[in-house]
C-alpha cells in the first residue's frame, strides 16, 4: 500500500518549495504511489498543514514549475508494463492552482518517439519552465540524446514536438523563465553544457553559444542574477565542487568550492543586510545539507560553505517566505519534511531545524 504520511524523498528539482500568490510555502516530495504535500496554514508559519497523499503512480522522474501567476506545474517522467511486457514511456503533467487546493487529473504529453516505437522505452528526464504568459515549456533528452520541446499553445492545445537536432546530451536538464518571459534551457554533455534561448517571449528557443561546464548531470540551475540574465551553477563532474557560469557575459567558469553530492543545486536572490544577495545549497557528498551566500554576481568576493541539519534524501529546496526570510527546507532520512527559518538579526543564520 501507498504511505500516504511518509515521503520516499525531494522531487528531482531544488525548486519543491514554493510560495503561492497567497504567501503560503507548499512544500512537495515524492511518495510511493505519488505525492506528498505540506502547506503553510498562514503567511509566514511556522504552523503547516499536512502533509497531503496525491496519486501519482508509476512516476520515474518528477520536476515542477511555478509561472508568476502562482500556478504550480508537475511534469514526470511515467513508465508502465503494456500487455506484451514491455515498458511503455511517456511524460504526464498536472497543476495546482491555488495552495492548499487539489491537484487537476495527470493527462499525458505523449513520447516524441511515436514513429520509432522501440526508442520510446529510453525518453530520459524532463525540465519544464512557464513564462510570464502563462505558457508551458517542456523538454526532455530523448533516446539519441537530442533534446525534444513540447509547450502549451493557446486555448490550452499542447503544440507537437520540437527536435532541437543535436546529440549526446545527459539528463538533467535546466528550463527557467526571465522575468521580460523569455525561457532560456541548458543540457549537459560530457564535454559543455548546451544552451538554447528565446529571443523574446513565445519565439523558438534558438541555439546559443556553449556553457563551458562540464556538469554533473542534475546538478545545474539557473537564477536571473540581473534583468534578463541568467547565472548557471552547477556541480563540476570532475568533483571540483560548484561552478558558476554567467553565458552573457562569456569568460570561465568561476569555481565556488563546496562538496556537493548527487543532485540539483538550489539558488535564489535576497537583500542580506541591505545587500543584493545569491544564496546556494545543495547536498553534499557526506548528504547533509549545506548552505553559502555572497553578493549577487561577485562570485569573486568569495564564499563560505555551512553544513547544516541532518543527512536528507535529494537535494534541499531555497525559498524567501511572505516576512522575506530565507527557508531551507530537506526531506529527513525518515522521509519527514524538515525546516530551518532565517533568524531575525543580521547575516544569514538560520534557527534550528524543526520537524513538520
Amino acid at each position: 500500500m501507498p504511505s500516504r504520511s511518509t515521503s520516499t524523498g525531494a522531487p528531482d528539482t531544488a525548486r519543491w518549495l514554493l510560495r503561492g500568490h497567497d504567501g503560503r510555502l507548499t512544500a512537495y516530495a515524492r511518495a510511493e504511489g505519488g505525492l506528498l504535500r505540506w502547506t503553510e496554514t498562514r503567511p509566514g508559519g511556522p504552523e503547516w498543514s499536512g502533509p497531503d497523499f496525491f496519486d501519482a503512480p508509476d512516476l520515474t522522474y518528477l520536476t515542477l514549475a511555478q509561472g508568476t501567476d502562482g500556478y504550480v506545474h508537475f511534469v514526470g517522467r511515467r513508465e508502465r508494463p503494456g500487455d506484451d511486457g514491455k515498458a511503455v514511456v511517456d511524460l504526464v503533467h498536472s497543476i495546482q492552482y491555488q495552495s492548499g487546493r487539489p491537484l487537476m487529473d495527470w493527462r499525458s504529453l505523449g513520447n516524441p518517439h511515436t514513429k520509432l516505437v522501440e526508442r520510446a522505452p529510453h525518453l530520459g528526464a524532463p525540465a519544464a519552465a512557464v513564462d510570464t504568459a502563462g505558457t508551458v515549456h517542456v523538454f526532455v533528452r530523448d533516446a539519441v540524446g537530442s533534446v525534444r520541446m513540447r509547450r502549451e499553445g493557446k486555448g490550452g492545445k499542447w503544440e507537437g514536438w520540437k527536435d532541437f537536432k543535436v546529440r549526446d546530451t545527459l539528463d538533467g536538464m535546466a528550463a527557467v523563465a526571465t522575468s521580460t518571459g523569455r525561457v532560456e534551457v541548458l543540457a549537459p554533455t560530457g564535454k559543455a553544457t548546451l544552451r538554447w534561448a528565446q529571443e523574446q517571449r513565445g519565439g523558438e528557443p534558438q541555439r546559443a553559444d556553449d556553457v563551458p561546464v562540464v556538469a554533473a548531470p542534475g546538478s545545474g540551475t539557473a537564477l536571473e542574477t540581473a534583468p534578463d540574465r541568467l547565472t548557471y551553477y552547477a556541480a563540476d563532474a570532475l568533483g571540483d565542487g560548484v561552478l558558476a557560469h554567467r553565458p552573457a557575459s562569456g569568460g570561465p567558469p568561476l569555481p565556488l568550492g563546496g562538496a556537493p553530492g548527487p543532485g540539483p543545486t538550489a539558488a535564489l536572490r535576497t537583500a542580506i543586510d541591505g545587500y543584493d544577495c545569491t544564496v546556494l545549497a545543495h547536498r553534499t557528498s557526506t548528504g547533509r545539507p549545506a548552505l553559502a551566500a555572497f553578493p549577487t554576481e561577485d562570485e569573486g568576493a568569495g564564499l563560505w560553505w555551512a553544513e547544516t541539519g541532518e543527512p536528507c534524501l535529494g537535494a534541499p529546496a531555497l525559498a524567501l517566505d511572505a516576512r522575506g526570510r530565507v527557508v531551507m527546507a530537506a526531506i529527513g532520512l525518515d522521509g519527514t519534511l524538515r525546516l530551518a527559518r532565517q533568524k531575525a538579526e543580521p547575516g544569514l543564520a538560520l534557527a534550528a531545524w524543526t520537524r513538520v
